[in-house]
């Protein structure tokens, strides 16, 4: 009996002290792991809003430089720029024609006006009373114009410091100058009075081709300056250029331009020209590309015209 109430006490007293150990260790244990679980979540929630910040900063710096680098990368449109010369002009002419390369051939920001029946209109006349083209308008002429195709290269030659055409030197620039004197008193007239009455243009008064005289007297007068041109040509070959390229040299001045120029017209009375003259022709247009190529196909497109309408 007493050895069945001791393992009966034992047994009684041994499972209410288990199970109380038991509750122990869970409730001291619960309090734990829920002091380790906040002393772990704190540093993590801490971690994780300072990388929420971080981000926002972050976020807000590039929204900053955003505009700031688009601004840099797409520049300000600039103003259209006026043409700083105004050039008005008669497409068939080479004399008209020989401003027109120069101008693109320089670079210049100019603004072309066909003239065509124009030249002796009132407000034409009020500012040229010679009715001559090429004419320029410049701010930093006396009266604001200026026509004369050899005039007009040699002041925008002068005024931009175009040395390339025009020379400083005294004496290269003396030579410039003496070639396109003696082009435009010498060989353009008997050019003009060869040419003109194939291409429709007013003779000037005074000579045959003006007159009244009858039409075998005006196309004698013709033949004869036709006949008068290889002379001075041949100067411009053997003098003037003298073995180089151009009149200019290994670059062609603005006395080539206006020679170049000039030659084109005589297409039109199938002239026969040297082969140098060809050469030189062929040489100049390369040279100056398109500058010399545009302009040069007005005045061949209205020579075409021409000839088309003489064979019709």
């Amino acid at each position: 009996m007493a050895k069945a109430a001791t393992k009966s006490t034992s047994k009684s007293a041994t499972k209410p002290a288990t199970k109380t150990a038991k509750r122990a260790a869970k409730a001291a244990a619960k309090p734990a792991t829920k002091a380790k679980a906040k002393a772990a979540a704190k540093p993590d929630a801490r971690a994780t809003a300072k990388a929420a910040q971080a981000t926002a900063r972050a976020a807000q710096a590039t929204a900053r430089a955003a505009p700031k680098a688009t601004a840099k990368a797409a520049p300000k449109a600039k103003p259209a720029k006026k043409p700083g010369l105004k050039l008005s002009m008669l497409k068939p002419s080479v004399n008209n024609m020989t401003v027109r390369v120069f101008a693109r051939a320089a670079g210049f920001d100019h603004a072309e006006t066909d003239a065509w029946g124009l030249t002796r209109s009132p407000e034409f006349l009020a500012r040229n009373p010679a009715h001559l083209t090429p004419m320029i308008e410049d701010k930093g002429l006396p009266r604001g114009v200026l026509w004369e195709s050899c005039a007009i290269m040699q002041y925008l030659a002068n005024k931009h410091g175009l040395e390339k055409f025009y020379p400083k030197a005294p004496a290269k620039r003396a030579m410039i100058d003496s070639a396109m004197f003696y082009l435009v008193g010498t060989l353009y007239p008997y050019v003009a009075r060869a040419t003109y009455p194939a291409l429709g243009f007013p003779q000037y008064a005074g000579e045959v081709g003006h007159s009244d005289a009858h039409p075998d007297r005006k196309s004698e007068a013709q033949k004869a300056a036709a006949s008068a041109i290889a002379e001075p040509l041949e100067v411009f070959h053997s003098f003037f250029r003298n073995g180089k390229p151009f009149i200019g040299g290994s670059n062609p001045s603005i006395a080539d331009i206006r020679l170049a120029a000039t030659l084109e017209f005589l297409a039109v009375i199938d002239y026969a020209l040297p082969q140098w003259a060809k050469d030189y022709m062929a040489a100049m247009e390369k040279k100056l590309g398109n500058a010399y190529a545009e302009p040069a196909g007005d005045v061949r497109g209205y020579i075409a015209y021409v000839r088309s309408q003489a064979k019709a």
